[in-house]
Order: C-alpha cells, then structure tokens, then sequence
C-alpha cells in the first residue's frame, strides 16, 4: 500500500480531534490495529480504506496520498487549474495551503518548546534565522513581481551576494550555542511525546521531517 497511507490516516484523526481509542471504536477494529495500521507496521483491507473514507469523509485517493484534493480530484502537472470553482485561483494555490499548514505547524511546535525551555538567546536566535528565510523568499517574489528594491534597507548588490544565507548560518551557530548553554531541564521531543503534546500538530512536524529527509537523501544519490 502507498507509503503516504499511515501518514495520512494518523493526520485525519487529529485533525478530526479524536482519540485513537474513539477512532478504532467508530471505525469497528481494535486501538492496537488502529495504532498499527497509523504506524505503517500492518496494511489495512479494503473494507477498512471504505470505512475511513465515509468516517473521515474523504476520498480514497486521498487516503492513499495519489491526491491532495480530499474529494478525490488528482492534480496532474500540466493542470492550470485547481479543484476549487474560482477559476482565477492556480492550482499552485492547493499546495501554498498544504505547506502553509505545515511551515506554520511545526514552527508552532517549535516555538512552543523553546518557550519551555526558557533561553530567551535561543528563542531570539531561532527568530532570526527564520526570519533571514522569508526575507530572502519574499524579496525573491517581490523583485519578480516588479516591486522597486527601495523597500528594502539591504541594497540589491548585497543582497545578491547572499549576505543573509551568512546571516543564517551565524544565527544557527547561536542558537546552537545558547541551547547548549541552558543549564534548565528541557521538555521531551520524542515522537510519541510530540504526538501527544502537540495533537493536530505532530502530524505536520514528522511531515516536514520526511520531506528534507527526502530531499538530503536525494543530494547524496
């Protein structure tokens, strides 16, 4: 089955609000096949693919990840178009909400935890290096869409430079000093306390771990 299957299933409980125990009820198996079946170590019939689909009111190909519309409408890469019915809209416009939900998650997640581990030096450092990100990826999209550099303190010539990619590595270096520093206790990041710290959340957290683990994995290749 899909790779994406376990993924997808374990996000539309969350986002659903429901316990896994409540889940397996509903869905008519046990918590522990449920938690198996979320965890990619067993692969559900079709019968229980039909089941999530009307419980979690999705479609199939949804459920499987071939789509990232929900009712079932697979995007193909020549579309210029998306799904929904305002025709001005891209369908780029379904991916920017998809990596919206998960840039804004897990940087939640993130921030959350550092508030918890109480070093106003790493909070700030992470701030910074976050920040020099959008900044690079927003003035990229201004100058494209013929916006005058004039807004921007940091003239062109530098900025082209990549003077802030150095400004980024600098803050991470700090930021990795300041955590190192922190003599406090540091709340737990594991897997399973993310999942269930950060309910709704996590999801998007272990998505975006995937995906650069994908991407590094293929610079190696």
């Amino acid at each position: 089955m899909n790779e994406n299957f376990s993924r997808v299933l374990a996000l539309l409980r969350q986002e659903k609000g429901v316990s896994q125990r409540k889940a397996a009820s509903e869905l008519g198996i046990s918590q522990a096949l449920l938690s198996h079946y979320e965890n990619g170590i067993r692969e559900p019939g079709l019968a229980f693919v039909a089941r999530a689909c009307d419980y979690y009111h999705v479609s199939a190909d949804y459920l499987l990840g071939r789509t990232l519309s929900r009712d079932g409408a697979i995007i193909e890469a020549e579309e210029l178009m998306d799904a929904s019915e305002a025709k001005e809209n891209l369908k780029g416009s379904i991916m920017a909400k998809l990596q919206k939900k998960l840039i804004v998650n897990t940087t939640s997640v993130l921030f959350d935890l550092l508030g918890q581990v109480g070093s106003k030096e790493a909070v700030g450092h992470a701030g910074a290096y976050l920040s020099s990100a959008l900044y690079q990826l927003f003035r990229q999209l201004y100058r494209c869409a013929g916006g005058n550099e004039s807004y921007f303190s940091i003239d062109r010539q530098t900025f082209d430079m990549d003077v802030l990619s150095a400004d980024m590595t600098l803050a991470r270096i700090h930021y990795a000093r300041a955590l190192e520093a922190y003599k406090g206790g540091y709340p737990p990041v594991d897997a399973q306390s993310l999942a269930e710290g950060y309910q709704g959340l996590a999801q998007a957290v272990a998505q975006v771990f995937h995906n650069t683990d994908e991407r590094a994995r293929g610079l190696e290749e």
